[in-house]
């Protein structure tokens, strides 16, 4: 294992994992590198990253998907890609259309939606090359529903789930996969980002439901991973048992 960005992997299967510092990108690291992947962990909280990678036999590369400079250095070291979970995201805010920040929405679009596109673009190569690529992008609920004050999101989560869609039809006939996975409410830094650090606020999102975790996700994604090359899992929608839809939860009161 090395955290320098010329480390070579010999004959190991290379899975990629952005926004792996925290919540659903960590835990899919953990789950592919157990899988027997090597696993090439990005993000923009290198501490982190170089953790994770000493503890699961990976590689830390600094990423910022919003930085096109960040992603040509990032896909330029790599020797190869077997599988790209396109994990980077976010939520800013929770505004209606006429109280709109247009730094929020311009974070959110630019980090969900260009900087999918971004490394997805940068890694397709190699994905290809590998004879059996898989890419899978996470969006979410918000990618088939909108909800009151959430605009900025879910626009941008449409969009990202649209760009991955297109990819699936663009990429027929080559020998790469495309699973989109959409997760309802799980619990991770999600909230907290989207409310600036506010941890009261972001405890209320969870408030008398029992939601999803980390693992539950990846252990999806390693489910995707882990099957015949001819298996496409296209969509797969996950929420927990107490979410209808994005704005509908049963909840318990303390």
């Amino acid at each position: 294992m090395t955290n320098s960005p010329n480390f070579r992997v010999a004959d190991s299967r290379v899975a990629v994992v952005t926004g792996a510092s925290s919540g659903i990108g960590e835990a899919t690291a953990r789950t592919l590198a157990a899988q027997g992947y090597h696993v090439v962990v990005g993000a923009r909280r290198l501490d982190r990253l170089e953790e994770l990678a000493d503890e699961i036999g990976g590689t830390a590369l600094e990423l910022d998907v919003t930085d096109e400079d960040s992603v040509t250095a990032f896909a330029t070291v790599l020797p190869r890609v077997d599988v790209l979970v396109n994990n980077a995201g976010g939520a800013k805010g929770l505004a209606t259309v006429a109280e709109a920040d247009e730094d929020d929405w311009r974070w959110m679009w630019e980090t969900n939606v260009i900087g999918t596109m971004r490394v997805t673009k940068a890694l397709l190569p190699k994905l290809i090359d590998s004879g059996d690529g898989l890419i899978v992008t996470i969006t979410s609920v918000a990618a088939f529903e909108a909800y009151d004050n959430g605009s900025g999101y879910t626009s941008a989560k449409h969009a990202q789930a649209v760009v991955h869609r297109t990819l699936r039809g663009e990429l027929l006939g080559k020998p790469v996969r495309l699973t989109e996975i959409a997760p309802g409410a799980v619990e991770t830094e999600f909230s907290l980002v989207r409310f600036e650090g506010d941890q009261e606020r972001a405890d209320k999102v969870y408030e008398g439901i029992t939601p999803l975790v980390a693992q539950d996700i990846a252990e999806i994604i390693g489910f995707v991973a882990s099957r015949p090359s001819h298996v496409n899992l296209d969509q797969i929608i996950v929420k927990p048992r107490d979410q209808a839809s994005a704005g509908r939860f049963h909840r318990v009161s303390n």
